[in-house]
């Protein structure tokens, strides 16, 4: 199986995810089916329905978490340096209309696509291995699109 990245902060939030999952919300919502059983005719009992349902999203989220969990390799952005864009930087670009972008590059679990962007998105890809001043072109669904490096760091 492929190792993928993610960072040291991001690995830790999934850890604590996880176990508040699998101590906290799934015993939680099997005392509610417990309960919700204990009501009777189960065809018709609306509490029953949704606290599996709640079940089975919870039960996915810890499958979906473990997956990762197996498959990461933890990289910790704070050690690293440097003015290359790697995993873990904190980029500053200047498409060619002058607007600027800064976000960070960390796993496809972390990103939310503005200040952090997947490592795997177009735009991810396309910056990944280039240094300051350097240009770059991402092909975006609408279009291509030229970004100028204009920093790079690791610590905030």
């Amino acid at each position: 199986m492929e190792k993928k990245p993610i960072s040291r902060q991001g690995f830790e939030n999934l850890r604590a995810e996880l176990k508040d999952l699998q101590e906290n919300k799934r015993p939680e919502i099997l005392k509610v089916i417990e309960w919700a059983r204990s009501l009777g005719d189960l065809s018709e009992n609306a509490d029953y329905s949704a606290a599996k349902e709640k079940q089975r999203q919870i039960d996915k989220r810890i499958q979906f978490i473990e997956s990762i969990i197996q498959d990461a390799q933890i990289i910790d952005v704070d050690s690293l340096s440097g003015n290359r864009v790697v995993f873990g930087a904190k980029v500053l670009t200047e498409d060619e209309d002058g607007n600027r972008m800064e976000c960070r590059i960390l796993s496809d679990v972390e990103a939310d696509g503005r200040q952090v962007i997947s490592c795997t998105s177009p735009v991810g890809r396309a910056l990944i291995g280039h240094c300051v001043g350097d240009t770059c072109v991402v092909k975006l669904p609408n279009g291509e699109r030229e970004f100028e490096i204009i920093n790079v760091k690791f610590k905030d």
